[in-house]
């Protein structure tokens, strides 16, 4: 019987604390004070201009606070949307993650891309930056430098063993006319 007697007890103790100590209310003093001089003028117990003076603002001023309370009380008991909400946070998070994505794809595709013109022998075409100043492209001394012309590694070997074999053909010729005699003119 103990048992019995007892859980009737505990609910009406919580019935108790519950409707004797209301919740702390949150905001400044100031907010309030506020809030305590409009629902007073909503109750009829004072008039605007008295609740204006205990403010100690105009009566426009308190007219405007009453139009915010009102249209903050009438927001608050909107009903909250159904399912999940957006979360920012996690809208950067997924666009991060994107962009990162996104970075990596192009770096990819740009690897690829200079392997083919390298495989082909092509001219790179990297778009440069366009220089800041004119500065820049003389160096500082006043005078303009030429832009220096991209060529490509192998193309660069490819003149060097054409120029390496006309030089040998070269040396071949005149080998050649210095062991036949020459002429004399006389």
């Amino acid at each position: 019987m103990s048992t019995a007697e007892k859980a009737p007890r505990r609910a009406s103790a919580r019935r108790k604390t519950s409707a004797s100590a209301p919740p702390a209310a949150p905001g400044s003093v100031q907010a309030r004070r506020q809030a305590a001089a409009i629902l007073e003028v909503l109750a009829g117990v004072r008039r605007p201009s008295e609740a204006a003076q205990a403010l100690e603002t105009s009566l426009p001023r308190y007219y405007l606070l009453e139009r915010r309370a009102l249209a903050g009380l009438l927001s608050a008991c909107e009903p909250p949307p159904r399912g999940p909400q957006p979360n920012p946070s996690r809208r950067l998070l997924a666009l991060e993650r994107e962009n990162q994505r996104l970075r990596r794809e192009c770096d990819r595709q740009q690897a690829l891309v200079r392997a083919a013109e390298r495989s082909l022998g092509l001219a790179l075409a990297v778009p440069r930056p366009p220089a800041k100043s004119s500065e820049a492209k003389s160096g500082g001394n006043g005078r303009k430098r030429r832009a220096r012309r991209p060529s490509v590694r192998a193309l660069k070997a490819v003149r060097m063993l054409q120029a390496a074999e006309t030089t040998t053909a070269l040396e071949g010729t005149a080998a050649v006319e210095t062991t036949t005699p020459a002429k004399e003119v006389g």
